[in-house]
């Protein structure tokens, strides 16, 4: 199930869409400021950003901007009645992924939804292939040759980690810190879940003193 972050002061709003989102078969944590918003950002690891502009305390634009610069990049979709040529610069140059204004139809937002998340992957596919694995990226369902193969949450992050970075060497720590919601992780037991990937089929490198990187088949 992909987790949603939803920012929206507007009750209504925010009430509807945190119904029909979890309709959809989304996780949604809706909250109603920017300062809720960064605490949930540090307890949590979303799949993608659904932002106001105009909400309390920090705005959509710094909200993203912040999260930019520590290099979080969630994909993010606007939500706002702003789409005049300034606004839709401001919030592209602070790492925007998309827009939709209000008022919009459910249906289309979804679709801008399930399109942002697939290309996180680098892929406009809804099944993302790695030699005889399968992954659904909708469902988080992994096959290899049919049959189901189970990860815990954790081990599902650090799998999917990889699978956006493709052929890319990420730092140990960067993986850690991904991990465990920016606390301190344990290099063992991160040995561990990458053994239990290589296990499963995913030629991942330990790059000594460096990190990991997980090689195109």
């Amino acid at each position: 199930m992909k987790k949603i972050l939803l920012v929206e002061d507007d009750l209504i709003l925010g009430e509807s869409l945190e119904e029909l989102l979890s309709e959809e078969g989304f996780d949604v944590v809706w909250v109603k400021d920017g300062n809720e918003a960064i605490d949930q950002t540090y307890d949590n690891i979303f799949d993608l950003y659904l932002f106001d502009v105009d909400i309390p305390f920090i705005n959509g634009f710094e909200l993203l901007k912040s999260l930019r610069d520590i290099s979080d990049k969630t994909p993010c979709i606007f939500l706002t009645a702003k789409v005049g040529i300034k606004s839709l610069s401001i919030g592209f140059d602070v790492g925007a992924d998309d827009y939709i204004k209000k008022p919009f139809d459910i249906d289309e937002l979804i679709v801008r939804i399930n399109t942002q998340i697939k290309k996180s992957f680098n892929t406009y596919s809804k099944i993302l292939s790695y030699g005889d694995i399968t992954y659904d990226i909708s469902n988080k369902l992994i096959t290899k040759n049919h049959e189901r193969i189970s990860l815990s949450p954790t081990e599902l992050k650090l799998f999917e980690l990889f699978l956006k970075n493709i052929n890319k060497s990420i730092l140990k720590e960067d993986i850690l810190y991904h991990l465990n919601n920016s606390q301190e992780g344990s290099e063992a037991v991160l040995r561990v879940q990458i053994s239990k990937l290589k296990k499963i089929g995913l030629n991942i490198i330990n790059q000594r003193a460096v990190g990991y990187r997980l090689e195109e088949l």
